[in-house]
């Protein structure tokens, strides 16, 4: 049986950075994306492993879709070279608005591309303009149905909420107009101030806390309502439709990153190309030259990720998948936190399986501080 691999491929390239976008992006000329989407083939190769069966692969950025096309349908070419690529592989691709054409997305499906990520973010032209994003609603919905006429069936639209004048009636508004275009899965999380950003240097007229709160709850209510399953703690499926590629980082599948700045998990062994594009342009074809922060991860490490992974998903995690693995069972680890958690009613442990209840959900964070080991229990083992 072939070793099931995941597949990363950032681009980092973008037509103009966001006001609160952290991410490794930013726009780039024409020679320099030709240029990285060389580096890119020269890694793929290095990486070559006909062993791997490749079931999911994710593109995603910057803006992949403000690359050429055919750039794109060159990369999954060297993927399928260079590893085996399942027949039935998702393979996802993040476009914005106002960069997408019936051109382009006849080509990316005519390369595989069988699933495509939307990030819209608002429905609200005065939202959209205080995000710094490109487009307008309108041109949200143009590319929306273009994907539809392209042959796309499997489509997630991204839609931010704690937007800067953001109210809950807006975002109720939003999530209904949202439901006109049925997309199959909804990615919708809150919106998170980073160090470094534009966003991080302005007075901004955040929603508070409780009406954050209002506006989760009100998500999964009006999601529910119309068919979408809560899978996840930001990501909402017509039945089917999960992300399969998502699904596998909670699982912790093992998985490879290719581009700047891309991270992987392989043999227990996290790390992460760099984020310099001269030493990856130079030197995407050695392999040792461009992976850095390695770390092997121990026992403690691999099952704080199994609960802090496992627990984002709505299923949880299974508590003989944990034995199985780790040869302890959930009980003689986490006896304590569970206890306690459950007396809060934030934890529930139901036919094998442990997670975090509704209320679990919107306190995710608090729980998971209670999973961290300490020195002492690595003392005891």
């Amino acid at each position: 049986m072939k070793r099931g691999l995941e597949v990363y491929i950032h681009i980092p390239f973008c037509v103009k950075k966001c006001d609160y976008c952290d991410f490794l992006s930013g726009p780039g000329t024409l020679e320099t994306q030709k240029a990285y989407f060389s580096a890119l083939r020269k890694e793929l190769q290095a990486a070559s492993d006909r062993d791997c069966q490749v079931d999911t692969v994710f593109i995603g950025g910057g803006t992949p879709s403000c690359a050429q096309p055919e750039e794109i349908a060159g990369i999954l070419e060297e993927v399928r070279k260079n590893f085996l690529l399942s027949e039935q592989a998702e393979i996802s691709m993040e476009a914005n608005p106002g960069t997408l054409t019936g051109e382009k997305l006849a080509i990316y499906r005519q390369a595989g591309i069988n699933r495509l990520s939307i990030g819209c973010q608002s429905l609200s032209d005065r939202e959209l303009k205080e995000l710094g994003r490109i487009h307008t609603a309108k041109e949200f919905e143009e590319s929306f149905y273009l994907a539809r006429e392209a042959g796309f069936t499997n489509i997630n639209v991204d839609l931010m909420s704690g937007i800067p004048g953001q109210t809950l009636q807006s975002w109720e508004e939003n999530l209904l107009r949202l439901m006109g275009y049925r997309p199959e899965h909804i990615s919708a999380y809150s919106l998170i101030v980073e160090e470094g950003t534009p966003f991080a240097c302005r007075n901004l007229d955040l929603p508070d806390e409780e009406t954050e709160r209002m506006m989760y709850e009100r998500t999964g209510e009006i999601l529910g309502q119309q068919g979408y399953q809560q899978y996840e703690i930001s990501n909402y499926a017509k039945k089917g439709f999960a992300c399969r590629h998502n699904i596998g980082y909670w699982e912790r599948k093992e998985y490879l990153g290719f581009g700047l700045g891309a991270a992987s998990l392989w043999n227990k062994t996290r790390f992460a190309n760099t984020g310099k594009m001269e030493i990856y342009l130079e030197n995407s074809g050695n392999l040792n030259k461009i992976r850095e922060n390695k770390e092997v991860l121990d026992q403690k490490s691999e099952m704080e990720e199994f609960l802090f992974l496992g627990l984002r998903m709505t299923k949880g995690i299974s508590e003989a998948d944990f034995e199985k693995y780790f040869h302890l069972s959930l009980t003689q680890v986490y006896k304590d936190a569970i206890q306690k958690h459950e007396a809060l009613g934030l934890l529930k442990r139901e036919q094998g399986r442990l997670f975090l209840t509704r209320k679990g959900i919107s306190l995710s964070n608090q729980v998971f501080v209670d999973f961290l080991l300490d020195e002492e229990w690595e003392r005891e083992q």
